[in-house]
């Protein structure tokens, strides 16, 4: 190993090393080594194995018998967006059910707010995430529901991530209320025209009281014909055709996944369609529990993520995620962890991320604890005490 590339630093004395290269170490997804270390060279990793055969390298730290895992991988939140949603989350909290309108309090906070307003909650949040061991983030615009205040939701999302979401389709404008097909004409039209150049995907809600199935497909094909690869919001409040869709047209993911027939199931299974799961939303809105270990059981690449936004899931702690994951959604630990790491990356077709061997990034979080166990075992406790990202420490 040569250090031509940049800096090299080695994490050693670490109690359980999480790859998620089943090649490595134990052999289980998780590549689980034990008294492990790990070279990070660059911005990349460089080595992992056995810490009494470590290289020498120009830095050492010294990991004191704790536990380091990837970094995580948020594959789905909402984070430009001003204001919040207090007394709606109040007013559910007291009997009143969650529904796909309430998007349009936030939708009229963010367009009063300023680029810098929007920037600054953007970056408030972002390093939130960081603190508790996000190292990848995508994230979506939405609230704008305009040509111009949805590209420039894009515009400053992708000046802090690569992994931005075109959502024009979140619900139908308030704007259009009497005229839904307009909407679906200006979000396939002059507004994809604007938003494409700062997106790589393109998302819809499918879902009712939002975009039906024929709207969803029009919406997401001209998406792809701008160069735009889809993921769809599906099946989260009731049955209906998002997740076969989303096979259909090889979304990258069928988020949310509440709702699922056998046929549903099937298609995940015989796809390259990820299932990404968001327990922070049935949480949030006392909803029903999507059944991972259904997904798992039949063979479904299985991701996990916060979905944060102000309205039905404002968490930034895949963490806490992690903790609902297993405690309610029939996941153990090891599955849970892989679908925050390996899972969250696949989601983003993404093979440089979300692992920990030789060439991927070297994004990695290290736990106050020995084993990444810990995270679904200490539910609600700050466990991430260091993070690397790129190569370099952030926490």
């Amino acid at each position: 190993m040569s250090s031509t590339t940049g800096t090299t630093t080695l994490i050693t004395n670490i109690a359980s090393l999480v790859t998620n290269d089943p090649s490595l170490g134990d052999g289980s997804p998780l590549g689980l080594i034990q008294d492990a270390a790990v070279v990070i060279e660059g911005d990349r990793i460089a080595w992992t194995g056995d810490s009494r055969k470590a290289p020498a390298t120009d830095n050492r730290v010294d990991a004191a018998g704790r536990a380091v895992i990837p970094g995580f991988v948020d594959s789905h939140s909402h984070l430009v967006f001003a204001g919040d949603r207090t007394q709606e989350f109040n007013a559910r909290m007291s009997g009143r059910g969650y529904t796909a309108g309430g998007i349009r309090t936030t939708v009229a906070a963010t367009r009063a707010a300023s680029d810098e307003d929007l920037e600054r909650n953007l970056t408030h949040y972002l390093h939130e995430a960081l603190r508790q061991g996000t190292t990848t983030f995508e994230t979506k615009s939405g609230y704008g529901l305009t040509v111009e205040d949805e590209a420039r939701a894009l515009r400053i999302a992708a000046a802090h991530t690569d992994e931005v979401t075109y959502l024009g389709a979140h619900i139908v404008s308030p704007d259009y209320a009497d005229d839904p097909a307009a909407y679906v004409a200006l979000v396939t039209g002059e507004m994809l025209d604007a938003c494409a150049p700062y997106a790589r995907w393109i998302d819809v809600f499918c879902e009712k009281g939002a975009f039906d199935g024929d709207q969803a497909r029009a919406i997401l094909t001209a998406g792809k014909a701008k160069g735009l690869h889809p993921r769809v919001h599906a099946n989260q409040l009731s049955y209906g055709p998002g997740v076969q869709l989303a096979v259909e047209l090889d979304a990258a993911s069928a988020d949310h996944c509440t709702h699922l027939t056998d046929a549903d199931v099937d298609a995940l299974a015989n796809g390259r369609t990820v299932a990404t799961l968001l327990p922070g939303a049935e949480f949030s809105t006392r909803a029903e529990w999507p059944d991972a270990r259904r997904l798992l059981d039949a063979g479904v690449t299985v991701a996990l993520s916060t979905d944060c936004n102000p309205g039905s899931s404002f968490t930034s702690s895949v963490p806490f995620c992690i903790a609902l994951a297993v405690r309610d959604m029939g996941m153990t630990p090891d599955e849970a962890l892989w679908s925050a790491t390996a899972g969250g990356a696949a989601a983003l077709r993404r093979t440089d991320i979300g692992r920990l061997t030789v060439g991927a990034r070297a994004d990695l979080a290290l736990l106050d604890a020995p084993s990444h166990v810990h995270l679904a075992y200490r539910p609600g406790v700050p466990l991430v005490t260091g993070v690397w990202r790129r190569g370099a420490r952030e926490v």
